[in-house]
């Protein structure tokens, strides 16, 4: 098998913790065997910030990702995208908005081109661009628009956010709406295509041949038989059968306070759960530092660290790199994985 091309990792917002995690992995490189990366940004951040914690990473611009790979061996590798505006560790800028989005846009278009294996990215701060006319309601939502646009073939992506480590994978079938607002947003559409992507893409690019889902209920005891509320019996429980009748291996509907201890976890590869904070707080139980936010439903593997900006201890030198590592060995695990006829 030929090696795999070079990881694509966005800055993410450049007064974030993004640029100096990046330096931090790379100095882990041959520790971690992490795979061949580049960072897309503005050299000039890195070189700054690596400076400035008094950091032994050199920081080599280049201009393709093919010279990243040739190069990696001697510093961190940055294709060069353009600052829009100044960067102070910690102070968040709305000039910056334009060269956060670029870094984004260059990565995807890294990926499409073939030149990178995955994409990982540093965080946003989607207040930042907000400020600064971002129309998007996030980071995946951009990504999909973009995979849209590059694919240029009018199928509609649908991302679906996939939380994992070694000792779980979660999906929530909504994500960041208001908690009154679930019952009506969860429809069986939703929900049959959540668990066909999650599944579709264990197959892909986790190598499950025969993915097992365990779905998890809406109300307290899985609804109790329809007296703690109907939607498990009504909604959930018709379309895992259905799904089940084409051959897909779907449990459920389960009662969320029994299905995350050890032996339950045993019973199943991913678990698709009804709302945000059903699904992120066993895996931040289990994971907190090291846990990978996964799209799922993409054209190309996306990969991120599983936490955000950091604004409050950027530029200081103690932000942990390891979910962000964790990313980077996920992202080349899953390409690895991945059919090399499938883009």
């Amino acid at each position: 098998m030929p090696p795999l091309a070079p990881l694509a990792v966005s800055m993410g917002d450049p007064a974030g913790i993004g640029p100096e995690i990046t330096l931090a992995a790379w100095a882990a490189r041959d520790v971690r065997a992490l795979p061949v990366f580049a960072a897309f940004g503005d050299a000039a951040i890195y070189l700054e910030r690596s400076a400035a914690l008094k950091w032994d990473v050199p920081v080599i611009p280049v201009k393709t990702l093919n010279e990243a790979a040739a190069r990696f061996g001697d510093g961190l590798p940055v294709v060069q995208v353009a600052s829009s505006g100044p960067v102070v560790a910690g102070q968040p800028q709305q000039a910056s908005a334009k060269s956060t989005i670029a870094a984004i846009e260059a990565a995807v278009a890294a990926v499409f081109a073939g030149q990178a294996a995955a994409i990982v990215t540093c965080p946003i701060a989607k207040s930042v661009l907000y400020e600064a006319g971002f129309r998007h309601p996030g980071h995946t939502e951009y990504l999909a628009n973009l995979a849209q646009q590059q694919a240029g073939d009018g199928r509609t992506i649908r991302p679906v956010m996939m939380l994992a480590c070694d000792a779980l994978k979660v999906v929530p079938a909504t994500i960041h709406i208001p908690l009154s607002a679930v019952p009506s947003a969860l429809t069986a559409d939703l929900l049959r295509e959540t668990i066909v992507i999650t599944a579709d893409g264990l197959m892909r690019d986790f190598g499950i041949a025969k993915p097992r889902i365990a779905v998890a209920g809406l109300n307290p005891h899985a609804g109790e038989n329809g007296t703690i509320g109907r939607e498990d019996a009504d909604l959930i429980a018709p379309v895992i059968a259905s799904l089940n009748a084409l051959g897909y291996t779907v449990t459920g509907p389960h009662p969320a306070d029994t299905l995350f201890h050890a032996a339950a976890r045993t019973q199943y590869d991913a678990v698709v759960a009804m709302y945000h904070d059903q699904a992120l707080i066993p895996i931040k139980t289990l994971a907190f530092d090291s846990g990978v936010n996964v799209t799922l439903g993409l054209p190309f593997i996306r990969t991120s660290p599983d936490h955000g900006t950091a604004f409050d201890i950027a530029g200081q030198g103690t932000a942990s790199p390891e979910s962000l590592i964790q990313a980077m060995l996920l992202a080349a695990r899953m390409a690895a994985a991945r059919p090399s006829s499938q883009p």
